[in-house]
């Protein structure tokens, strides 16, 4: 059921719904009397393909918000006003919405938009957090561009990352605990580039979409996240998340060694350039017609190690091994030497190839820890193995506090 509050973010959620859709799912919609005055019924009808009810005293037969509430797998809300979010923490039943929300036995998720000064008014905190005790979901909103001129926190999120929330949730309805509230994490993303002339480069295929999962999960479990992106498929930086840039080798390593000094947690799961030439070429290297010069390379620093070398008490690193199976054995066995190698915690273990891990928005592998345990993460959205990934996680930081 994808309910929609009366703000002019609503727009964006038709998108949220085209979404849905198209991946699938059926979408009950349910607007308030407010939401219908910025984007009609007939809207919400053609892209959901179902009736658009918003009367709680219409079809009184059926009882509709008893049965919405008992049959439908997931409620979404987006956008979720500061009006909404006040009648749903005083649990009020004055329209269709608000009642269903009562009679609701599956996961509510909340997406708040609204102008920063509303979403910071003590009495919006305290809605929320009394919204949070119940086991409710409000998702930390964007920041960005607000109405008018407005500019800060309260934003909606893009309409893919309410989708992929809303996709976590429907494959696990607990991946979003909020067991990592008060601690900061350090996640790097992307894949890192090696200037071989001012065109070229040495580079990877990493695309950042399993750094930007982790971050995205680990903000909505609570978390204060840095994330270091390197090279990403044009990706959206992900809600309530402080964002690095780094394009080398070099750049992520100062950027991670400076941040991970004050993190609990450290999620190496950017692709670093091994190697980078040892004199990058000032010029255009021309295709001239003969075999053009040797690179001579040069090995780049281990930033996993020096991250593991220096981690403050208590820290917990997880690192990232993209595999291929050879003569000298398998994906799995060159995971457990890595994992022995680096001296990390855990460490996920993806195995690469045509349609795996890179350039795709799924994944699977498996979690290994340094006590000798290990996982299998099952196949599913790229949020679905950060949620396994950050459940070992709080488990190692509740055990060392």
């Amino acid at each position: 059921m994808l309910g929609v509050g009366g703000g002019v973010a609503a727009y964006k959620v038709c998108e949220v719904l085209r979404r849905l859709t198209e991946n699938g799912h059926q979408v009950r919609v349910i607007p308030t009397e407010a939401a219908l005055r910025f984007v009609g019924a007939p809207t919400w009808e053609a892209l959901s393909g179902l009736p658009v009810h918003h009367d709680l005293f219409a079809d009184v037969p059926e009882v509709p918000h008893v049965r919405l509430g008992q049959t439908v797998d997931l409620i979404l809300i987006a956008p979720a006003t500061a009006d909404l979010l006040a009648r749903a923490a005083h649990g009020r039943a004055d329209d269709l919405l608000c009642a269903t929300l009562l009679t609701a036995r599956c996961p509510v998720l909340l997406v708040p938009a609204m102008h920063t000064e509303m979403w910071e008014h003590p009495a919006t905190v305290q809605n929320v957090a009394v919204l949070r005790s119940r086991g409710t979901l409000v998702a930390r909103p964007a920041s960005g561009r607000l109405t008018g001129a407005g500019w800060g926190a309260g934003r909606l999120p893009e309409p893919a990352e309410i989708v992929d929330l809303a996709t976590l949730l429907l494959c696990r309805a607990d991946a979003l605990p909020p067991d990592l509230t008060g601690r900061h994490v350090l996640i790097s993303a992307g894949g890192t580039r090696e200037p071989l002339d001012p065109v070229r480069y040495l580079g990877n295929r990493s695309s950042g979409r399993q750094g930007y999962a982790l971050a995205r999960v680990a903000a909505q479990r609570g978390a204060r996240v840095t994330l270091v992106a390197a090279h990403t498929a044009e990706l959206i930086d992900p809600a309530g998340v402080e964002v690095l840039r780094a394009s080398t080798a070099d750049q992520m390593r100062q950027a991670l060694l400076t941040a991970a000094v004050q993190a609990d947690a450290v999620v190496m799961a950017a692709a670093v350039v091994d190697f980078r030439p040892v004199t990058p070429h000032p010029n255009k290297i021309k295709k001239s017609g003969v075999d053009p010069d040797p690179v001579s390379l040069v090995l780049n620093p281990d930033i996993l190690v020096e991250l593991i070398h220096r981690r403050p008490p208590g820290q917990v690193v997880v690192g990232f091994a993209a595999e291929t199976g050879d003569s000298e054995g398998d994906v799995l066995t060159h995971g457990r030497a890595k994992l022995a190698r680096k001296g990390c915690d855990l460490l996920v273990v993806n195995a690469v190839g045509e349609g795996g891990a890179f350039d795709v928005n799924h994944n699977t592998g498996w979690l290994l820890s340094d006590d000798g345990v290990e996982t299998e993460l099952p196949e599913g959205p790229k949020s679905l193995l950060a949620s396994y990934v950050w459940d070992a996680v709080a488990a190692r930081l509740k055990q060392r506090s």
